[in-house]
């Protein structure tokens, strides 16, 4: 079976702080819990639940400061493979914090050090460098200060010419951009589609149509549409197909996303069939959802509910 080099690129990387309190109120002294520091930011997410999942992938990121030492001695301990960009600025610092009381998360993110020209311009240049025939590239996450927001559609032109397989997960303008230049995949959750589509997709149809749509007019060959209690729909020229939502217990949404990304990607690599892709994907997703703060999938878990689910055709 030929399986592909993968590559991320994270152009907003978090050291990310997750925690348990007992209740969240204002003007008060909040005493917590233990903290769990994780790499975190999309692409670099997707590449280390690729890696739990049993795969290999390249993260590529900007990194600075004591925060970036920080975080590449953890993506050490994981034995993700890395190539970091030089930058004057420190890595960003995100914090999740969970009322024990409710079950509510509260997630509070930072902008991110401002970029210059030279620096990403600079991850532009490794990230051609890593790309070859067949690559699977997923440039993930939002974008930094001082990043211009055609800067994924740039990526997308250089994944064309290298003969790479361009998957973007982005949100606004950027994602917009992408879209425009024509991808190979991208995974909106609902709230993200409608943003894109200026539509309400409040029903089976409204969610179809839109993801049908987005392949007809070009812009990605395949659409994976997450729908959280929904389960997820995944469009492509052949057809649509959805898979309902792992049965788990709920512990935190946090990584869900990328882990999806990352099940679906790694299958993907491996040029195995897409309907087996699309559940591997949902099955990673539920597996993070079942996982507390902001860790990410298990590989157990994952292929147990692989067995579970099956891509329902849509007529």
């Amino acid at each position: 079976m030929a399986s592909h080099q993968i590559v991320t690129l994270t152009m907003n990387p978090a050291l990310d702080i997750s925690t348990d309190v007992g209740e969240v109120e204002p003007n008060a002294k909040l005493r917590c819990g233990p903290a769990r520091l994780d790499p975190g930011g999309g692409g670099v997410n997707v590449a280390r639940a690729i890696h739990r999942l049993g795969g290999r992938a390249t993260a590529i990121y900007p990194c600075g400061g004591h925060t970036g030492e920080a975080f590449r001695d953890l993506l050490a301990e994981e034995k993700v493979d890395e190539r970091p960009v030089p930058i004057a600025g420190r890595i960003r610092e995100d914090f999740t914090a969970t009322e024990t009381a409710t079950g509510d998360q509260y997630r509070y993110v930072l902008e991110g050090p401002e970029l210059s020209e030279a620096e990403w311009t600079r991850c532009l240049d490794e990230t051609a460098d890593a790309l070859e025939e067949g690559t699977c590239l997923v440039a993930s996450g939002s974008l930094p200060p001082g990043v211009p927001a055609d800067f994924y559609a740039r990526i997308a032109r250089l994944a064309r010419r290298k003969g790479a397989r361009c998957i973007v997960d982005a949100g606004g303008e950027p994602m917009e951009a992408a879209l425009c230049e024509g991808i190979f995949a991208f995974k909106p959750n609902q709230r993200e589609m409608e943003a894109l589509t200026g539509k309400t997709l409040s029903d089976r149809a409204a969610q179809e149509e839109a993801a049908r749509d987005m392949v007809a007019r070009g812009r990605a060959e395949l659409v994976a549409l997450t729908l959280a209690a929904d389960g997820a729909l995944f469009a492509w020229a052949d057809g649509i197909v959805r898979i309902p939502a792992p049965r788990i217990e709920r512990r935190s949404a946090v990584g869900a996303g990328d882990s999806f990304l990352a099940g679906l990607v790694l299958r993907l690599a491996e040029d195995r069939p897409w309907r087996e892709a699309f559940r591997t994907a949902a099955a990673a997703g539920g597996s993070a959802l079942s996982t507390p703060g902001t860790e990410l999938c298990r590989r157990d878990e994952t292929e147990a509910l692989e067995r579970e689910l099956e891509p329902q055709d849509v007529s």
